[in-house]
């Protein structure tokens, strides 16, 4: 292979300025493709794959290219659709800007809708401009209509120059393929290898989901010869190959160097060669763009100069105003600028045929006349009222340090762009920073504006790294602890240890403002009571509120109130601590105000439905998360994270266990975590907990081998909560796995906290956790630990009366130390009607068990309630997915002389119950969001349900999942006992 990717380059152009050569074309046509033949053969398989819709791949159909500019990178994509036309397919291009990158989800929106049959509608975006959640209302129409057409048709998405793309549209490039996998898509981006962070975390997370990766490199020699013979439409002799390898292998250097060469006449016929004479040889692509421009007039030199100085693309009516000229005075030098192939337009608008073209012209002008011209046609555009977001990157770019009318500017934009773009907000703000001096006053409040930025990008270590850097000036004591304060919330993520030590380092200094000292206790205190240290923050809260309330801060008052509702959930006390996170949720929406639900803090409405769960009411808690979903998308990783994480935690307590697993992977592909060693924060420990719990469940002990992987690096962490939700998972890995002594050891730790408030197993507890905990603990010979744990869920029973769920858990929990079947009776009882399955079938097979013994010791044979009692047990872990109980009850069942098959609702065909709902739904002709809307799931799921039927299934297109699926329906209509599923071997409990 010679490289990947084809030419951005043109052939022939003007006059034929060879002597004997063949004619050259009248106007630019793409060359040949030449050297790419590996990188054809991919398109070419991945178009045949959509136009057969027969052998699509079980993931999304990526194809990521890169390399240097005029690599060819933009040739392969057009090359690309126009196969994809020629094959009968609907194709798409667009791309990033240098100068448009404020525009949310452009490149996108460009490529849709600038074609004959544009998917998006031009009404239905200008209705939806006006929603306030604009960025993620414009990511749910682009992913709806892209669905919908594809259903129709299979589409091919080409998104160019990504290192200029905008944070909705990189977004938009993570999210949707993953959504859209199952449906006949592919898409194709390329970017330059030299992008930013942001962009190299998208293509990272395109190639781990299974995208092709292609990186250009220079074309080789016989390449280069293939693409000069078909310039010059003659076999090029050594001499003009020479000439031609100062072009670096690149396709669009080649073109542009042999076009000079040609007009300047310096290509001659040399019998049935090309020859080179005399004169200088344009050996680089700079100089070959400054000989063509040399030959126009003065006039159009500067117009295209300028130009050039300004964007990609740029209105004639500025460039007369620039250049002082009347618009008519340049109507000449326009045509001639078109002439000359350097330019493309309308006359109204001239842009550059390539960025490589406008670069190389740019960099012919001075840097003060650059400067001088881009700081003029900024002050210009905002005369003219062209917002300061839009100017703010002529302003950046033209400003010196110390000037103060460019740093007001960037922090007004950063300012407007803060809540829907906030990581473009923090670049704008970081470069008003580097132009401000030291002991400036706008100095100290930049670099607080700069962290919190970076923090509401997902830019933590970026934030991290600069606060460090202003806390070793100077500021300020105000600056300084407004410094801390973002600094606090940015190790929030990972680590309340240091939030509060941040908090701390902040109130210590002098003469705060009332309202920052009130934002710093706040968050201390939701720190402390988040992160474990339960005692602190209850004895902080009182002075916190009084603070928050002197100062007049309602969103500061809401925090301290979360805050206080985790404080209580800790001490027991479940009718405050619901109390408490209803107020502050009260009180933050109107603190947020007209805030589009999209735009608020998920995170007390997250910790009400954990509460909610907590209590027993698991199937109240997903409705209310579910409600709030139904809002719209949260803008931001954590955000989503955090509903996510809460959704799958809640869907592990309701026995959906196929559903909380894909959740819990859903959370962590959204994990951008900055550091590869870094512990996982609340968040992922979370998610890394409920894999664990269905890995125990489903008897998948390889999935139990990673979580205890992942427990060992939890339990190092500083906060009380990770630590023990990590020593939690890692007994349950490791009793999974047999290892007694990793039950011992992890074990330990919640030994030690049941007899204090605060976190002993995963947070928040799940008071059905206690009864797990006494059974690997009875079962490692740990009695004293599982009499510990038994009086801690007897503590909580009686702290919460009204909740039948702490009753039920401390019944069973004590039957299970004292072998008393009458406790687990009334354990029974009391969870007959509750919505958490698996701890329902657990304590009606424990019930089995010692009514079996009961009877055995009295000399009586199993009666029919011990087989009934299995049967419902049988029954709940069945529509729970959990293969390895349902293999356990099995097994008894057995022993009694009772055989079972699947019970009604169990999965079919080696699906599970989950994936059988979403692909009954899909094979009737429901989209992925309407499958998500009428199951109550993320899209997230219903794409990792599809993708594992597909690979259980062995099929690879919608059309095969409904062929397959209909005739295997028909079987098991014939043959009920065909949908039995085949559950792995059986296991001890």
């Amino acid at each position: 292979m010679h490289g990947a990717g084809g030419g951005e380059a043109d052939s022939g152009g003007g006059p034929d300025g060879g002597h004997g050569l063949p004619d050259a074309a009248d106007a630019w046509q793409p060359p040949r493709i030449r050297g790419r033949d590996d990188a054809l053969g991919l398109v070419r398989a991945a178009l045949r794959r959509l136009e057969g819709r027969s052998s699509l791949r079980s993931g999304p159909e990526v194809i990521v290219i890169e390399g240097v500019p005029g690599s060819g990178k933009t040739r392969l994509l057009d090359e690309a659709c126009a196969l994809a036309r020629a094959a009968g397919l609907r194709a798409y291009k667009g791309g990033g800007d240098p100068d448009g990158q404020l525009v949310p989800m452009g490149p996108l929106l460009d490529a849709l809708l600038a074609t004959d049959t544009p998917v998006l509608d031009r009404a239905a975006l200008r209705a939806g401009a006006r929603a306030a959640d604009h960025r993620s209302w414009l990511l749910r129409e682009v992913g709806g209509r892209l669905e919908q057409a594809a259903s129709k048709q299979p589409l091919v998405i080409a998104v160019d120059d990504v290192q200029w793309c905008d944070e909705a549209t990189l977004r938009a490039l993570r999210t949707l393929p993953d959504l859209l996998s199952d449906r006949a898509v592919l898409w194709i981006v390329a970017s330059r290898g030299e992008a930013p962070e942001a962009v190299r975390r998208t293509l990272d997370r395109l190639k781990e989901t299974g995208a092709s990766a292609l990186s250009l490199t220079p074309l080789d020699s016989a390449a280069v010869a293939d693409v000069v013979a078909d310039l010059l439409a003659i076999t090029p002799g050594p001499d003009v190959l020479e000439a031609a390898r100062g072009a670096e292998g690149r396709p669009l250097l080649i073109v542009e160097l042999v076009r000079g060469l040609r007009e300047e006449g310096l290509i001659v016929r040399a019998g049935d060669q090309a020859g080179l004479v005399g004169g200088r040889v344009p050996l680089r692509f700079r100089d070959s763009v400054d000989q063509r421009l040399r030959q126009v007039s003065e006039i159009t030199q500067e117009l295209v100069r300028v130009a050039s100085a300004l964007g990609r693309e740029t209105p004639v009516g500025q460039l007369s105003e620039l250049m002082d000229r009347k618009p008519g005075e340049l109507r000449a030098a326009v045509r001639e600028a078109l002439a000359t192939d350097l330019m493309v337009g309308d006359g109204v608008h001239l842009r550059f045929r390539h960025d490589l073209i406008r670069e190389a012209v740019k960099a012919g002008i001075p840097t003060t006349v650059l400067l001088l011209l881009r700081r003029r046609a900024a002050e210009l555009q905002l005369r003219h009222g062209v917002p300061e977001v839009e100017v703010a990157a002529l302003v950046a770019e033209s400003a010196e340090p110390g000037d103060r009318w460019a740093i007001g500017v960037l922090r007004r934009a950063a300012a407007e762009l803060a809540s829907d773009e906030p990581s473009m907000a923090a670049e704008i703000s970081r470069r008003a920073l580097d132009l401000t001096r030291p002991g400036t006053e706008e100095r100290g409040p930049l670099f607080a504006e700069t962290v919190d930025l970076l923090r509401r990008s997902g830019r933590a270590a970026e934030a991290r790294t600069l606060g460090d850097r202003a806390l070793g000036e100077m500021l300020e004591p105000e600056a300084e602890g407004r410094v801390r304060l973002g600094l606090a919330r940015v190790a929030a993520r990972r680590s309340f240890t240091d939030a509060a030590r941040q908090c701390r380092d902040g109130l210590a200094l002098p003469a705060l403002p009332v309202g920052l000292r009130a934002e710093l206790l706040a968050m201390l205190c939701v720190a402390l009571a988040c992160g474990g240290d339960v005692e602190e923050a209850g004895r902080l809260i009182p002075a916190a509120l009084r603070s928050v309330r002197e100062a007049g801060n309602p969103a500061a008052e809401a925090a301290v109130l979360s805050g206080e509702s985790v404080v209580w959930f800790y001490h027991h006390d479940m009718d405050l601590a619901l109390r408490r996170i209803e107020e502050s949720i009260a009180l933050g929406g109107r603190a947020e105000g007209p805030t589009p639900p999209a735009q608020q803090d998920p995170r007390p409405r997250a910790w009400r439905s954990l509460l909610r769960g907590a209590v027993g009411d698991t199937d109240g808690a997903l409705e209310l998360l579910d409600a709030q979903l139904r809002q719209g998308l949260f803008d931001g990783p954590d955000a989503s994270r955090t509903v996510l994480m809460t959704r799958c935690r809640l869907l592990l307590d309701a026995g959906r266990l196929a559903d909380a697993r894909a959740e819990a992977a859903a959370v962590l592909a959204l994990s951008d975590t900055d550091e590869a060693d870094e512990p996982a924060d609340c968040v992922d420990a979370t998610a890394h907990y409920v894999l664990g719990r269905t890995a125990r469940h489903r008897g998948d002990l390889v999935g139990s081998r990673t979580a205890a992987e992942h427990a060992r690096r939890m339990m190092a962490d500083e906060s009380a909560l990770t630590r023990n939700t990590g020593a939690w998972l890692g007994a349950l890995s490791a009793d999974a796995l047999g290892d007694r002594e990793e039950v011992d050891r992890c074990t330990r730790y919640a030994a030690d906290a049941f007899e204090r408030p605060g976190p002993a197993l995963a947070g928040p507890e799940d008071a059905t956790d206690y009864v797990l905990y006494v059974r690997i603990t009875l079962r490692a010979g740990l009695r004293d630990r599982a009499e510990a744990a038994v009086r801690a869920a007897e503590r909580r029973a009686v702290a919460g009366p009204g909740f039948p769920v702490f009753a039920a858990a401390a019944a069973h929990a004590r039957a299970l130390l004292t072998d008393d079947v009458d406790l687990l009776r009334r354990a029974a009882l009391l969870l007959a009607d509750g919505s958490q399955r698996i701890a329902r079938a657990s304590v009606l097979e424990d019930l089995a068990v010692a009514s079996a013994a009961a009877g055995k010791d009295a000399g009586e044979d199993a009666g029919e309630d011990v087989v009934g009692h299995l049967d419902r047990a049988l029954d709940l872990y069945v529509r729970a997915g959990a293969d390895r109980d349902v293999d356990r009850v099995r097994r008894r069942l057995r022993d009694l002389g009772v055989r079972r098959g699947a019970a009604d609702g169990a999965g079919r065909f080696g699906l599970t119950a989950a994936e059988v709902r979403v692909v009954r739904l899909i094979t009737q002709g429901a989209t992925n969001r309407a499958v998500a809307e009428a199951l109550f799931l993320s899209p997230h799921t219903v794409s990792s349900h599809l993708r594992h039927a597909y690979a259980k299934l062995g099929v690879t297109s919608r059309v095969e999942l409904a062929r397959v699926f209909a005739e295997l329906e028909g079987d098991v209509r014939a043959d009920p006992r065909r949908a039995d599923v085949s559950h792995g071997p059986a296991d001890g409990r």
